[in-house]
């Protein structure tokens, strides 16, 4: 089967040569280290180590990063964005924001690369997971692609141009091992998974340790301990926090 779901994440872009900068002064995660069109799941923290969204970050080779906000969080990741680039901009630093107008679809399980490839003209056995490309998905151009997914399942998430989302979900829909799939679906997945939920598992009085999410971390990000929280986050890993996430 392969389930398919409309998400609605905030989508964005940050230009500028100052642009790693930018994001690294707001995540935990080495967004420097990134290869071109490659991504990471990174976590955006306040000043007292809480994480205020997990975000999925993309180093695009079209020179910019692609960022992937929650649904739930999205004005106040954007408003702490805006506030951070006015801040870099007064100084001199080289870095813009534009919020895109994209649908996000994501098409997952284990018959999405047979299904998906029939309406590509890309291998997509090229696209390991976590990077992404821009394809001409069933026709329709302009499609960023990327290979990930928060089902614990072999996936992709589709940014469609907001005017042709209905009909790339058609086209999809139109193979018989494709179905909608809502955010009960979903969260069966990505509790099988073991994948926090923001808002639910995870919000900002629960800092990455006390998270298990330490892996997010970036080890050259440690050692500098120049993202916001970096004090109690740090403490926290060499003291043990007093509770922490299982399972």
């Amino acid at each position: 089967h392969c389930p398919l779901a409309s998400l609605s994440p905030r989508q964005s872009r940050v230009y500028g040569r100052d642009r790693v900068k930018f994001m690294e002064s707001l995540v935990v995660g080495d967004i420097a280290e990134l290869k071109p069109d490659q991504g990471t799941l990174t976590l955006l923290t306040n000043e007292k180590g809480g994480i205020v969204d997990d975000l999925i970050v993309t180093n695009t080779s079209e020179d910019h990063l692609y960022v992937v906000s929650n649904a739930g969080c999205a004005d106040k990741d954007l408003a702490i964005m805006k506030d951070r680039v006015k801040e870099l901009q007064a100084v001199g630093s080289d870095v813009h924001l534009e919020v895109l107008d994209n649908a996000l679809l994501a098409l997952q399980g284990p018959s999405m690369a047979r299904v998906l490839q029939a309406g590509l003209s890309n291998d997509l056995g090229k696209l390991s997971f976590m990077n992404s490309a821009i394809m001409t998905v069933f026709g329709v151009p302009g499609c960023r692609v990327t290979r990930c997914g928060y089902t614990g399942e072999d996936g992709v998430e589709i940014s469609v141009p907001a005017g042709r989302v209905v009909e790339l979900a058609e086209r999809l829909l139109g193979d018989p091992e494709v179905w909608l799939a809502g955010l009960a679906a979903r969260d069966s997945l990505r509790l099988e998974a073991g994948l926090c939920l923001y808002g639910n598992d995870i919000d900002e009085t629960t800092t990455p340790v006390e998270a298990s999410l330490v892996w997010t971390l970036g080890k050259r990000r440690r050692m500098a301990m120049d993202f916001p929280g970096a004090a109690v986050i740090m403490a926290q890993i060499k003291e043990k926090p007093k509770r922490k996430r299982v399972g």
